[in-house]
């Protein structure tokens, strides 16, 4: 059903973006789709909070520990996401891992291109660390776009000489916004993603700028010195070659990177927990990361 969604809208093709496809009206869409996702878990309170000046959202499971969190980057391409339309994700996440959980709702493409999101994931991993969350108590994670710019936002840290967080969970990660990889290719029949949509976002985002800037993607970036990073890419998905070839990337540059391939599955599979088994199981293999890398298993 989700991978031939333009079939259930009673289309027979799928949609083709160009630059002139209304951004707009696609955040609409994710909007309206996010609330069919489902019930919230009941054992997550949600706290909104203004930090930065952004809208944020803390996802707290009963009994999470008050001095260890997630930091999540939502997806959207760059040019979408919210709050909003990523509660049922982050939500279970939050479920799942058993640690509170920040979102938070950073600048967004066209109207604020290149590095207005990465800018916006510096203030609020800044403000963390000014509240006094200590680094090795800090994972970030995030899906798609979000993926991505966890690891540029590691690249980032890595410039700045600020201190690196415990770990990074990145899911179907966008670390090429080139578009280079062989899958946008081969797999672009098996994807939900409208056709021509990440060529089109891509240039929303970067503007005028190079699309090989590190920043942008983080594929091309100096990866030496980053710590543990976590992937998982469905092998279905456009992105896969970008999960991949980052993963390979880092393992050469010495980083402590676990790369988990999702055969036959979709974009950001894991978040559709649980659905179906491969997502719980991929889900499960997170929320065990990540109580490792902040010294708290769960069984």
């Amino acid at each position: 059903m989700i991978r031939y969604g333009h079939l259930m809208r009673g289309k027979l093709r799928k949609e083709v973006f160009t630059m002139e496809t209304s951004i707009p009206a696609f955040r609409e869409r994710c909007e309206k789709w996010a609330g069919k996702y489902g019930k919230l878990p009941a054992g997550v309170m949600i706290r909104p909070q203004l930090i930065e000046g952004m809208d944020c959202e803390w996802h707290i499971p009963e009994g999470s520990p008050d001095d260890k969190l997630i930091m999540y980057v939502h997806g959207g391409g760059y040019v979408s996401g919210s709050c909003n339309d990523h509660r049922g994700f982050v939500a279970k996440f939050a479920d799942y891992t058993g640690f509170s959980t920040l979102i938070y709702e950073y600048r967004l493409a066209p109207e604020h291109p290149f590095p207005a999101a990465l800018n916006d994931s510096l203030a609020i991993y800044r403000h963390l660390l000014h509240l006094g969350y200590k680094p090795e108590n800090i994972v970030m994670a995030g899906e798609s776009a979000g993926g991505g710019l966890c690891l540029a936002i590691l690249l980032a840290l890595k410039q700045e000489k600020l201190p690196q967080p415990a770990a990074t969970v990145a899911i179907s990660p966008w670390t090429d916004l080139t578009c280079s990889g062989e899958s946008y290719k081969t797999k672009n029949h098996l994807s939900p993603a409208p056709l021509n949509s990440w060529n089109v976002f891509a240039r929303h985002y970067a503007g005028e700028i190079s699309l090989e800037n590190p920043l942008i993607s983080p594929l091309f970036g100096d990866l030496e010195g980053l710590s543990p990073i976590y992937i998982n890419s469905g092998s279905n998905d456009e992105l896969y070659d970008d999960g991949e070839a980052f993963a390979r990337k880092a393992t050469k540059s010495g980083v402590d990177t676990t790369f988990q391939r999702g055969d036959g599955m979709l974009h950001c599979y894991p978040l559709l927990a649980p659905l179906f088994p491969e997502a719980t199981e991929a889900m499960n293999e997170i929320a065990s990361f990540i109580g490792k890398s902040l010294s708290m298993n769960r069984s």
